[in-house]
C-alpha cells in the first residue's frame, strides 16, 4: 500500500513546499493538495515547486473540477509539468464543490465530469481528443502518461468512475463504507467490459497521531462536517433507499448548513453535529498501532493507497511518525 498526503494551499507557499519535501524524505509517495482558488492559493504554481524541490513523489490535485478552468487548460498543465518532471503527476477530479459553490455556481452535471475525464486522460496521454466537436491534441506533447482519478460518493458517481476513471479516491477511512464503495466501483467496471483490478484504489481521510484522542477528535471533527457537505445532496436525492451506505444517511441529519469560509479546517465551528463515532470511523486515529491495524484492514478490502489529511496542528510529528512507523510496515 502506497502512503500519500493531503495539504491545503495556505500562504506561505513555500511551507507546502517545505513539508512536501519532509513527506518525500518520510517516504510518502504522494503528494496532493486541495483545488479551491476562492480559499486557498493556486496549486498547480504549488505543485511545479514541489516537483522541483523533490525527485520522486507523485503530485496532483485533491480534488480539482471541470468547472473553474478550460479541460485542455487542465490537461496542458499535466502535460507541461509532467515533460519537465518526468510523469509524476495525477489528476483526482470531481464533480466540484467548494471551488464552485464559493462562485455561486452549481458542481458540474455527471454527463460533463464523464466527458471531461475522457479529455484529460486522451490529451495528458498524448492522444487526440474530441472537445466541442472538435478534433484537438498537443503535437508537443510526447511520451506523458497520466492517470484520472475520480473522487466520489453516490451511485451513479461510482458507475462513472467504474467505467472510465484510472483510479478512485473515497474520502473517508471507513472500513465497512470503503468496502460497499469499492464493490460498486469494481462491479460498474466489470458491467462496462473493464478489469476490475486495473482500477486503483485510494482511501484518504485525516490522520493523527497521539494518545489523547479527545483532542485529536477535536482537531478532525471538520471532516464529518466536510464529507457530510459532499454527500448531503446525494442524501436528499436517495434517501434511506440503500443506494448510499446507511452510515452517511443517518449522522447528516442533524446538519444545519455549511460554511465554506471553514471549509476543511480544524475548529471547523460548525461540525458540532458530528458525533465522535463518526470521526473515529472516517478519520485514523490514536497511536501509532491504531493507525497500522485501520490500514490492514484497508489494505485487505483492495486499498491501494491511503492518503492522510494533513490539517490539523501536529503535522510535522504526524510526518515523521508515519515516515519512522508506519510507512515501512506497508513498503512491501
Amino acid at each position: 500500500m502506497d502512503i500519500g498526503v493531503v495539504f491545503q494551499c495556505d500562504p506561505p507557499a513555500r511551507q507546502v513546499v517545505a513539508l512536501a519535501k519532509q513527506a518525500e524524505a518520510a517516504g510518502f509517495s504522494h503528494v496532493w493538495t486541495f483545488d479551491s482558488h476562492l480559499l486557498w492559493q493556486e496549486p498547480y504554481v504549488i505543485h511545479s515547486q514541489i516537483l522541483a524541490a523533490t525527485g520522486k513523489v507523485i503530485v496532483g490535485p485533491m480534488v480539482t473540477n471541470p468547472g473553474t478552468r478550460d479541460w485542455t487548460v487542465t490537461a496542458s498543465t499535466f502535460a507541461t509539468l509532467n515533460e519537465m518532471y518526468g510523469n509524476r503527476t495525477i489528476c483526482g477530479i470531481g464533480r466540484g464543490d467548494s471551488a464552485l459553490r464559493t462562485l455561486g455556481l452549481k458542481p458540474n452535471t455527471l454527463a460533463e465530469l464523464r466527458e471531461c475525464v475522457k479529455v484529460i486522460q486522451d490529451l495528458g496521454n498524448g492522444r487526440h481528443a474530441t472537445y466541442r466537436g472538435n478534433d484537438v491534441h498537443f503535437p508537443w506533447a510526447t511520451g506523458g502518461a497520466l492517470e484520472v482519478w475520480v473522487a466520489a460518493y453516490g451511485p451513479k458517481a461510482l458507475a462513472l468512475t467504474g467505467e472510465v476513471a484510472d483510479g478512485y479516491i473515497l474520502q473517508l477511512a471507513d472500513p465497512d463504507i470503503a468496502a460497499w464503495m469499492i464493490k460498486s466501483v469494481r462491479d460498474a467496471a466489470e458491467r462496462a467490459g473493464r478489469d476490475p483490478l486495473a482500477i486503483t484504489f485510494c482511501v484518504a481521510a485525516p490522520a493523527y497521531v497521539g494518545d489523547d484522542l479527545a483532542h485529536q477528535r477535536d482537531q478532525t471533527r471538520w471532516f464529518g462536517g466536510m464529507v457530510g457537505n459532499h454527500v448531503a445532496d446525494i442524501v436528499a436525492r436517495y434517501g434511506e433507499s440503500g443506494a448510499v451506505p446507511q452510515a452517511l444517511t443517518d449522522y447528516i441529519k442533524e446538519r444545519q448548513g455549511y460554511d465554506y469560509r471553514e471549509h476543511g479546517r480544524a475548529g471547523n465551528s460548525h461540525t458540532a453535529f458530528v458525533p465522535d463515532e463518526i470521526v473515529d470511523r472516517f478519520c485514523v486515529l490514536g497511536p501509532v498501532e491504531a493507525h497500522i491495524e485501520k490500514l490492514k484492514t484497508l489494505r485487505e478490502l483492495g486499498v491501494d493507497q491511503f492518503a492522510l489529511y494533513l490539517q490539523h496542528d501536529d503535522k510535522e510529528h504526524t510526518l515523521a511518525a508515519y515516515g519512522t512507523s508506519v510507512i515501512p510496515v506497508f513498503a512491501s
